[in-house]
């Protein structure tokens, strides 16, 4: 009877209503559309850190990445086969990538550069690790002597694709080793860091310069991002001399510190919508309510409690806040989807030198919390509000106009 009655009277006043629909309305979309944009830069954050170089996590023996030794090569995995078919069938792996890195001069016979490779199976990496971005030349294939380089490296050395560069680097018996490759292509991840020294050859070209069969980690694709731990508990309870490391405890610098700054800074700008909502989802509901005195004056005069009005007050109220709340939300969604469905060009991010795009990213999470958000504003509104009107004497209530 009370949420009847509560229902009915909002259509006795269709002025009043809509004000409160549309104050509530624009309210909770912009929380809404805030944290879908909030949620959009994390996502293309973690997407880029994922499929630019890491995976979703790496498999090393365990402390080698806290460690420094004369020869890494003798902390590498020695059995990789047999880890690589145990990988296989553990639930959530979708892909092994084995990898092995050292340190090298390059030369193109005129200038001569330091910098740090990778030995990759070009082959399976080249559909996962799309966002290198290699914007001259062609990704590394099926090239047995091809090399991709960094920006960076590629311009310190003058060279484009098809030029022949010289890797010179000392194997893992201490001999200097050197093997000619030929630029298949240059890569841009936008870390400046990464595309200023890094290159990449085929895995046994690589392992054939160090003189060695073993594997310095396996990076991982997973089916989801939620399979990581699973997968990673279940390796290091098989094989206790490994350990496996999360993406963004590997990229701790760019990516998690990237990460820490943007939702610090959001929850500040968070802040300070939030508070402009709230009061101005206020401010209507309060005035609202105090427009209707003299009709509250009179169910006081008709015998209902002051405790019943109140109740009716929170009734309207709530569904207030829950109607102009799903309106809000909807016409957000139904807005972005339509005119900005893809997404936002963004500056480079710290750390970054790479403009990327963003799409807002929403989650049913996220309509809960500005659902709470907007209704617990105006319950609180409704009861300030009510509860000075319910305290006034009827008589004093009944003349007000």
């Amino acid at each position: 009877m009370l949420f009847s009655l509560a229902f009915r009277n909002l259509f006795r006043n269709a002025r009043r209503t809509i004000a409160i629909l549309l104050t509530v309305a624009l309210g909770t979309g912009a929380i809404f559309a805030f944290d879908g944009f909030i949620n959009g830069v994390l996502n293309e954050l973690r997407y880029e850190t994922i499929h630019s170089n890491y995976g979703y996590g790496q498999i090393n023996t365990k402390g080698y990445r806290d460690s420094v030794f004369e020869d890494p090569t003798e902390h590498w995995i020695s059995n990789p086969d047999e880890i690589e078919e145990y990988l296989s069938y553990l639930n959530g792996v979708k892909e092994i990538f084995p990898r092995v890195s050292f340190s090298a001069l390059l030369t193109n016979g005129k200038t001569t550069i330091s910098g740090s490779g990778q030995g990759i199976e070009a082959e399976e990496e080249a559909h996962f690790f799309h966002s290198l971005n290699v914007e001259e030349g062609k990704p590394l294939r099926a090239q047995p002597n091809g090399i991709l380089l960094g920006k960076g490296l590629a311009n310190a050395l003058h060279v484009k694709p098809g030029s022949t560069v010289t890797v010179m680097t000392n194997s893992s018996k201490g001999a200097f080793n050197k093997e000619d490759f030929v630029v298949s292509g240059i890569f841009h991840t936008g870390s400046l860091e990464f595309d200023n020294r890094m290159f990449r050859i085929q895995l046994p070209v690589a392992q054939k310069l160090l003189n060695t069969k073993k594997i310095e980690l396996f990076s991982l694709g997973l089916r989801n991002l939620s399979d990581w731990d699973g997968v990673a508990k279940r390796v290091e309870a098989t094989y206790p001399k490994l350990e496996a490391t999360s993406f963004d405890v590997l990229d701790t610098v760019f990516y998690k510190n990237s990460v820490n700054w943007l939702k610090a800074q959001f929850n500040v700008v968070q802040v300070i919508i939030l508070t402009i909502v709230l009061l101005g989802i206020f401010n209507t509901v309060s005035a609202a309510i105090l427009e209707r005195k003299q009709e509250i004056g009179t169910l006081r005069a008709n015998g209902e409690s002051a405790s019943r009005v109140m109740l009716l007050i929170l009734a309207e109220g709530g569904m207030l806040s829950i109607f102009g709340s799903l309106i809000g939300m909807a016409s957000v969604y139904s807005f972005l989807t339509l005119f900005i469905d893809k997404g936002l060009l963004m500056p480079p991010g710290p750390g970054q030198t790479r403009a990327f795009l963003v799409t807002f990213s929403f989650e049913w999470s996220m309509v809960f919390y500005s659902l709470i958000i907007s209704s617990i504003a105006a319950l609180i509104a409704s009861f300030f509000a009510g509860i000075k009107v319910v305290k006034m004497p009827i008589s004093t209530a009944l003349r007000s106009y």
